[in-house]
């Protein structure tokens, strides 16, 4: 057998799919500006303006996901996705956190669900993301969603640095972020367990990390269109 052909082990596996966080949109200009006390107002409404439509879109997302998916166990899980964000009870979800976070910023209620200053890239991106969990299989999406495993350490960035470069921002407004490190984590465990079952083979494998590189692209090409819009 070509041992290029050879299937990776599953701590080999997982190595490959993490060491795509050199692609991280963590990485992108745009971020590190933001993250550096770099970004005016204007520049920070933006990103939170335009990074709001891919908020609404993850339950869309995870949605897609479940009718595809025939296992009634890890649908059960996979439905908590749903839930922290759109909300349940008393619980007022991800998506009220990301408009407390608009609020913060300066951003009215009506100019964030407006969808107004979102760009034709970031639109047509985040479509995409959704429309690949629509068509593909089921193990594909959730493949996809491993772009969490980098997650956390933006979110820390973030809570680290906003409060002294930006004061301006309500400390409130920051509970998305410090919300998901958490969420982030055990929606992790369950990804990769998914994705190390289904993808054994060599070639599956790599499949695996170019899909995981499809979302590493459409998290990027959100900045270059964000940045495009409001820098440049």
């Amino acid at each position: 057998m070509d041992s290029e052909r050879i299937a990776w082990t599953r701590d080999e596996f997982e190595t490959q799919l993490r060491a795509k966080g050199a692609a991280y949109h963590i990485h992108h200009p745009f971020n590190v500006k933001m993250n550096s006390g770099g970004c005016s107002r204007e520049q920070v409404r933006g990103w939170v303006a335009n990074r709001f439509y891919y908020q609404i879109n993850i339950p869309l997302k995870d949605g897609a996901i479940l009718s595809n998916c025939p296992d009634r166990a890890t649908r059960r899980r996979w439905a908590l996705r749903i839930l922290d964000h759109d909300g349940f009870g008393d619980q007022a979800g991800g998506i009220e956190a990301w408009a407390q976070l608009g609020n913060a910023v300066g951003l009215t209620r009506d100019e964030l669900w407006s969808l107004k200053q979102v760009t034709p890239g970031v639109r047509f991106a985040v479509d995409a993301y959704v429309n690949f969990a629509r068509r593909a299989p089921w193990q594909e999406a959730v493949c996809s969603s491993l772009t969490e495993m980098f997650a956390p350490q933006v979110h820390h960035d973030r809570l680290a640095s906003w409060p002294e470069h930006y004061p301006w921002i309500e400390p409130d407004g920051l509970a998305y972020f410090r919300s998901r490190i958490s969420l982030a984590q055990r929606d992790v465990e369950h990804g990769l367990e998914v994705t190390l079952e289904h993808f054994r083979r060599r070639e599956k494998q790599q499949r695996a990390l170019d899909i995981l590189q499809f979302k590493l692209d459409i998290l990027w090409t959100m900045l270059d269109s964000i940045e495009k819009a409001f820098v440049q």
